[in-house]
Parts: structure tokens; sequence; C-alpha cells
């Protein structure tokens, strides 16, 4: 199957980066395997660049990588690097990028004295590039300019499927505040076949190709293979296999928090920092953290011992569900495309909420409090800060307008508060100061 080159968002910080640090630093893209780092920085380079260079460390030749054993002489390196890929380098018009960096550490090391240097612009990509590992005997660089690149987000699918005019639309009728009316149904069917496909290239691509859904789950079982055999070579033991597989059912047990015990048994143990610490670094997944004490230096208030885990793509996160049974047999394709989707698995849109949350730039908080009874608990799903400010937000898989928790937060922070959200699957309404946002509109808050 060709490649196929979608527009990403991350181009236009690429853009900037290369505009506004003119050579003085290196950009670092990370995100999980398969997310298109390196389609994305080969499009870039090609269009942006005179020439360009890309050292592909997953199969570059032993020669290749034996050259960032000692920079010493930068003149050889780039003599042999022109030679080994038959390209020549014209000075400031010219980018290296190493992809796979993380697979030698040394390269990455190196970017130091490159950047120094001054003749060529650098891009590093990468997954896993934190981890132990990957960083051991080695001094990280401070001459980078760090970009996160996630799964693509619903206006990117829309980009994708050829549409480049509803997002601009969207946005305009988001900040006046006006309803969809007969356009909400299509926005609405479109998003939920967003999260059946989900943001990886190659769904998407499989998608536009097939029209078969089959298919594509398919194309995503074969990643998340991938995805295994990558927690495999970091923790042998299978935990972190483990965790990754138990989030959907975690998720679906409606609990205020992720239960370790509850999926490897003993939570205490030594090495459980270092194993959740590698899942983070894989970016195959987005971590909530419970807040203490709601304000907007959330950051500081956070339980680190207190969270969530969402997959990082939500088309994943479907087929993670029911991985275990045959496409066939995976309710949600069935439930999402007839708009059917069953209460107890409302949990695939708070997990498509988190993925634009967080594509957006936002780190993922949440909220709980107990009622007045004690029996049970108020739960903020989201808390987002602008402005000195908190909004909160409550996520609805339904098109029920009730928010029993948002309600009572405020009463509670009224003073902390700037907007309150309830994300839900009816029209955009503005109604006794609060906002109900269709999932189609996440990204705007």
């Amino acid at each position: 199957m060709p490649e196929q080159r979608f527009k990403r968002k991350i181009y236009e910080r690429l853009l900037a980066w290369k505009k506004e640090r003119d050579g003085k630093t290196a950009a670092l893209i990370e995100g999980a395997r398969r997310v298109g780092k390196s389609t994305i920085v080969r499009q870039f380079a090609e269009k942006e660049y005179q020439s360009y260079i890309l050292i592909d460390f997953s199969s570059a030749s032993t020669e290749t990588f034996n050259l960032f054993n000692d920079i010493s002489d930068l003149d050889y390196i780039f003599l042999r690097l022109q030679l080994i890929y038959g390209v020549q380098l014209y000075e400031r018009k010219s980018v290296i990028i190493f992809d796979e960096v993380q697979l030698q550490p040394l390269a990455r090391q190196a970017i130091k004295h490159l950047v120094a240097d001054g003749r060529y612009d650098y891009i590093e990509t990468g997954s896993l590039i934190s981890i132990k590992k990957n960083i051991k005997d080695i001094i990280i660089p401070s001459e980078e300019t760090r970009l996160n690149m996630y799964p693509m987000d619903f206006e990117e699918f829309k980009w994708a499927l050829g549409d480049f005019s509803t997002f601009p639309l969207l946005e305009k009728c988001f900040k006046e505040m006006i309803p969809l009316r007969e356009a909400h149904r299509k926005l609405m069917r479109d998003f939920r076949l967003y999260m059946l496909v989900g943001g990886m290239p190659q769904s998407v691509n499989e998608y536009i190709e097939t029209n078969n859904l089959s298919r594509v789950d398919a194309v995503k079982r074969d990643i998340l293979n991938l995805y295994n055999e990558d927690f495999y070579k970091i923790d042998p033991t299978g935990r972190l296999s483990m965790l990754f597989d138990a989030i959907p059912a975690e998720l679906n047990k409606n609990s205020a928090r992720y239960k370790v015990s509850s999926v490897i048994g003993d939570s205490r143990n030594s090495k459980l920092s270092e194993i959740l610490a590698a899942l983070r670094e894989s970016m195959t997944i987005n971590m909530a953290y419970h807040v203490n004490d709601p304000n907007t230096g959330m950051a500081q208030n956070k339980d680190l011992n207190r969270y969530k885990m969402f997959l990082a793509d939500t088309g994943l996160f479907v087929t993670q569900a029911f991985k275990d049974k045959d496409f066939t047999e995976n309710v949600i394709y069935n439930q999402l495309l007839s708009d059917k989707l069953s209460v107890n698995l409302g949990y695939v849109y708070e997990n498509a909420v988190a993925q634009m949350l967080r594509a957006s730039g936002n780190e993922l908080f949440y909220y709980t409090f107990p009622t007045e009874s004690g029996k049970h608990n108020y739960e903020i799903d989201f808390l987002l800060s602008r402005h000195n400010k908190l909004c909160p937000l409550e996520v609805k898989s339904s098109g029920y307008k009730s928010h029993v928790s948002l309600d009572a937060f405020y009463n509670k922070f009224s003073s902390r508060i700037s907007e309150r959200y309830l994300v839900y699957g009816k029209d955009l309404l503005r109604q006794d100061g609060v906002s109900y946002v269709p999932f189609y509109m996440v990204q705007f808050l």
C-alpha cells in the first residue's frame, strides 16, 4: 500500500522551530511508534530544505552507527555521511535527520556539538526516548526543542478525508455559541467513525483505501502487537504489558483510580515506578492524575499514586477492549455506528476526550470528593487551568444534560472557576452558566 502523506499540525510547529531557533537547537519529535513521526519529518525536509540526509537507526549500517563513537572530526563525519547516502549537504540549507535516535544514544549526545558547529539543522525522532536504557551513560543535550506528536485528532482526520472547511466554521460557532442544528447529526456520525478508526496514520490510510472496518481493526491489532513486543523487551516479566492491556477493563469499573493491585498483584513492588515511567515514556497512554487541592497549580497538587490511564488513541482502545475476540464480536463497532452505545461502554467517549485534550497540549487532571451521604463520590472527569481559573469538565456519553458533579464542584469552589463544561453528544448550548459542548468541539476548550 502506498504511503499516504497526511496533513499534520506538527508541521506548523516544525516551521516555527526552524524560523525561531535558526539552527540553535535540534528538534526532537517524541511520540508512540507508528504515530507518523518519520513520514512528517521526511515531508518537512523535502519541502523546507535544499537537501537532507535521513539516518534511520533501525536499519543503518554498522559504519553509520560507528561514526558517532568519535565526533572529534566533524568534517570527516559529514563527508562520510554524504558518501554513504549519496546526498550533497549545503551549509544552512540542509537538515540531517536522526530517525529512531533512541537506538543510537551516542548520536543524540552528539547533538550538542553538531548544533554548536552550526552548518546544518538537525531533527531527531524516536519513541521510548527517555527510558532508562536509552539514556544510560550519555549526556542529554540541552540543545533540543522537544515536540510531542500524538495520533491524528478529529480535525486532522477530517483533513485526511478531504474536508478542510468544517473546522474553521466550527471554531466560529463555538466562539459565538451558535448551535449547529441540522449539521450536528452528521458531525457526530463522523466523530463516531473517527473513534472507531482512530488517529494512527496506518489505520486512517486503511479506512480510506478499503472503507472496511474489519481491515482497519486488523491494522490496529498489528500496532497493539508491536507495542506489546516493545513492552516485553523493556519488562520481560510481562507486568508492563499487563498494565497496558488492562486499561479498558479498569476504566469499565468506573473506579476513581487505576488499581494496579487488581492487575499485577503486588502494587508495592520496587520496580513498579520504573515500569509506570516506561509506560508513560512510550506515549501509548495518557495518564490523568487526581488533584488533592483543585487550583491553578494543579501539577504541584497531583497525587502520583492516584491516577487513571487512557490509551493515547481511541481507535486502538476500541480494538484493545475486545482484542481477545473476533472483529464481529466487538460490540463497540456496531453500537457506535448506530449511535446506540450502551451506558456501560461510555468510557470509550471518556478516552476520546482524554485523547483530544492531550493532543491540544493539556495535562490531564481530575478530582473526586464525597457526596453529602458519604456513600458515593462526585467526580469531575477533567480539570483545565485557564487564566488563573479552573474549568471543570463533566463527560456524558449520552445526550443527557444532568450535571450533578459539576454543580457540586461549583458550589464548593465557585471562586476558583471560570467556565463549566458538560461534554456530550448533543448540540452546542449555553444555559444557566454551563456550556454544553459536543464531543467534536473539545479541541476549542
